[in-house]
């Protein structure tokens, strides 16, 4: 009985850990995509010569940065 209530308590206890752990994960892709990928990409658009389709993407992305960054 002790090893069943030991085994359930370290399940909890794991799962927890295990959740922080996802969560922490996704806030640093997050960062990674926005501060790395996010402008290579635009770069890289600018480089093959995709300028129109660039600034609107850029614009979009501002918009939703400037909103984001005032609800919080």
């Amino acid at each position: 009985m002790l090893s069943l209530i030991f085994s359930v308590m370290m399940l909890i206890v794991f799962g927890k850990l295990l959740g922080l752990a996802i969560r922490a994960s996704w806030t640093v892709l997050k960062v990674v995509f926005t501060l790395v990928f996010l402008p290579l990409i635009l770069i890289g658009m600018c480089i093959a010569g995709m300028f129109y389709i660039a600034i609107p993407v850029l614009i979009v992305i501002g918009i939703i940065s400037l909103i984001a960054s005032s609800t919080t």
